[in-house]
């Protein structure tokens, strides 16, 4: 009977295993046949989130792209427009200076080198500078009419080691 209740115990054990084992191979299926649902419903989500991420980008990047680059335009003629109003202001205050006679007289003493009644101009050349060629005619300008000068430029300017 030992024997028996052994036997009996050990086929008991086993069968429980067996049944154990079978619940829990049923359990791990159910498992992964539910992941698999799931799985394959959320990818046909993800690639209908994708397709409509995509859509969007491709339906926006256009305008975007023109957003950006009139952005920089305006940024470029914001610029030009700062430059043209400092101009602007420099050519007013230099209008300015010109309508004071003082300061015109200092630019023609300067510049043009004119002299007041009674003052003497001294005007000092530059000892490096080279001094200018003389004209090399035949006849002076002044002797021959108008259009023989011309005639001359003319052959002058044909002749390439002159």
């Amino acid at each position: 009977m030992a024997g028996n209740r052994d036997r009996f115990s050990t086929f008991s054990t086993a069968t429980r295993l067996k049944q154990l084992g079978e619940r829990t191979a049923a359990h791990v299926y159910r498992s992964q046949s539910r992941r698999q649902v799931r799985r394959s419903r959320l990818t046909g989500r993800a690639a209908l989130l994708v397709l409509v991420l995509c859509t969007l980008v491709v339906a926006l990047a256009y305008p975007m792209r023109q957003y950006v680059s009139q952005r920089s335009e305006i940024e470029a003629q914001q610029r030009a427009a700062a430059a043209a109003r400092d101009r602007l202001e420099r050519l007013r205050d230099e209008k300015a200076r010109w309508q004071d006679d003082a300061y015109a007289e200092q630019q023609a003493r300067k510049h043009l080198h004119f002299l007041r009644p009674g003052e003497v101009g001294y005007i000092m050349s530059d000892p490096g500078a080279r001094p200018p060629e003389p004209h090399r005619t035949g006849q002076a300008g002044s002797d021959r009419p108008w259009y023989s000068n011309v005639w001359d430029g003319v052959d002058k300017a044909d002749r390439p080691g002159d």
